[in-house]
Parts: structure tokens; C-alpha cells; sequence
């Protein structure tokens, strides 16, 4: 990681607003201070790691962490998955067939109305006429 991706005019954009921001005075401080941050934050994340890698096992690896991968990888073994997945494997096929009964089913429904056709709208009534006289007011 590192400022492979930032090209010139980004860089010098990145510092333009800095100046903006923080004032040609402040902005040294600003930037070791946002410095500092990140190495904290490189550190902590070293230390998580570390302290995974002790708890887990040397063998750590990134992809461990999805909780999914982590069951599948330590706990469980392929028999066990296969024997879980199993009688699940049957309800989901079950599920299946049902779901595209039902599609099929509304589909030839919605074809038989032929909702895509819009329909006339009644015509709007007419109003009303009155008439006003403004004599009362003359």
C-alpha cells in the first residue's frame, strides 16, 4: 500500500486543500499528526493480528476470519457438512419446485389478463355552470 495510485495533479490537490483547510501555518502539525494516526492504526492492526495468530494458530489467514469459512475450515469436517446439508439439500429442492409452480402460475395468469394492455379511462364529467351577476355589488 502506498501512493502508487495518487498521481502529480492529485498530490498537489491533496495539498492545495490542506492549505485551505488548516492554514499554511498549521498544516506541518497537521500532517504528522495524521501521520502519527495512521502508523497507530498499522500498529493496532498488527497487533490484532498477532493476537489472532496466537489465539487461532500460526496459520491464520484473512479468508479465516469470515466466520462461514472459519466453521468450515476448523470445526466442522466434510462428513459433517454433508450430513447437515443433507436433509436440506431435499426441502430446498422442495422449495424450488414450489416457487416455480407459482411463477409459472402467475405468469400464465398475467398473460391471460393482459396487464399490459392499458385499459380507457372514463371520460372526466363536465362541470357545472353557474352563472354570477355582479348587479347586487353595483
Amino acid at each position: 500500500m502506498g501512493l502508487s495510485n495518487i498521481g502529480g495533479w492529485e498530490l498537489i490537490l491533496i495539498v492545495l486543500v490542506g492549505l485551505f483547510i488548516f492554514g499554511p501555518e498549521k498544516l506541518p502539525k497537521a500532517i504528522s499528526d495524521g501521520v502519527r494516526m495512521i502508523r497507530q492504526l498499522r500498529s493496532m492492526a498488527r497487533n490484532a493480528t498477532t493476537d489472532l495468530s496466537r489465539e487461532l494458530g500460526t496459520d491464520i489467514e484473512l479468508e479465516d476470519l469470515n466466520p462461514k469459512t472459519f466453521l468450515r475450515k476448523h470445526v466442522l469436517s466434510e462428513d459433517d457438512e454433508a450430513a447437515l446439508r443433507k436433509p436440506l439439500q431435499g426441502l430446498y429442492d422442495d422449495l424450488r419446485g414450489t416457487a416455480d409452480q407459482v411463477k409459472g402460475d402467475l405468469s400464465s395468469t398475467a398473460t391471460a389478463l393482459d396487464v399490459h394492455q392499458p385499459t380507457p379511462a372514463a371520460p372526466a364529467p363536465r362541470p357545472a355552470l353557474t352563472r354570477h351577476t355582479y348587479d347586487e355589488a353595483t
